[in-house]
């Protein structure tokens, strides 16, 4: 299994896949149903997840219902858990909570929050499109989950137009990530919060990247997939500081129990970072 995975992420571009998982996820989510493993952004269970990884393939990380990734679940357990992303008082009497650490919303404006998702998972994408609390634009060059055709790189938003920006295992991508971070802070309202996860080699102080390296097998064994332009270090969070931003190193897998981490298929250690403007 794990290898004819690895021929259909490296053979079949992204946009194809992401067509051809919404016929072939219930067919496995059906499948493989059991106890021993859960996903905790719908509360389904199984006897195993997939493999996944474009170079060097990871065992029980793809999610068969939601097609989620340990950085999906860990992010959807933080958002849950940390954040009022999820609490409205626009469709509900109930007060915001006061147990969440991160207010992302005025709780004496009563109006939705405005959220920009770059390259939008399927896993949030119906689920963040249902919410009545938020104003929810999608935008990417090739996603057609996309609403909006954009170069992250040269937005076409107005400054301080989002509370929150989603911009997850994107910049991995992006040869000028420095311009890239400058659009998302620009575009980001003060106060807002941005979640920009990517890869990331905590073993390594300097982010590492080499134009050099063509071959697109000789990138994914280098970089971990063909697509890929570097490899982020430890440095990465001082470069969203040198951009602006305040960030948060959140190492959200550290607050969970052992036990939840191995049945949440969590990758331990993973680092959210958490920026806010």
């Amino acid at each position: 299994m794990k290898s004819v995975f690895k021929i259909i992420l490296n053979t079949i571009p992204r946009p194809i896949l992401i067509r051809l998982s919404i016929v072939i996820r219930p067919i496995l989510a059906f499948l493989l149903k059991g106890e021993k493993f859960t996903d905790p952004i719908d509360g389904k269970s199984f006897r195993m997840f997939l493999p996944y990884g474009y170079g060097t393939q990871r065992n029980n990380v793809l999610s068969p219902s939601t097609l989620s990734l340990e950085r999906h679940r860990l992010l959807w357990l933080y958002l849950q858990n940390e954040t009022d992303f999820f609490q409205s008082e626009l469709v509900s009497d109930a007060p915001v909570s006061n147990s969440c650490r991160v207010k992302l919303r005025d709780a004496e404006i009563n109006s939705a929050l405005k959220v920009l998702h770059f390259a939008p998972e399927q896993e949030f994408y119906k689920r963040f499109r249902k919410q009545q609390n938020i104003e929810y634009t999608t935008t990417d060059l090739l996603s057609p989950l996309a609403d909006v055709k954009a170069d992250i790189c040269n937005l076409p938003f107005e400054e301080n137009s989002y509370d929150i920006i989603f911009c997850n295992h994107v910049l991995e991508h992006i040869p000028d990530d420095t311009k890239a971070m400058q659009e998302l802070f620009r575009v980001l309202k003060k106060g807002g919060m941005a979640i920009l996860q990517i890869p990331q080699d905590l073993s390594r102080a300097v982010t590492f990247s080499d134009d050099t390296i063509v071959d697109q097998k000789e990138r994914a064994a280098i970089f971990g997939q063909y697509d890929h332009v570097r490899i982020y270090g430890r440095d990465y969070f001082d470069k969203l500081r040198s951009i602006g931003f305040t960030v948060v190193e959140e190492d959200y897998t550290n607050k969970i129990s052992p036990d939840l981490v191995e049945k949440y298929c969590l990758a331990k250690g993973e680092i959210i970072p958490v920026c806010f403007k």
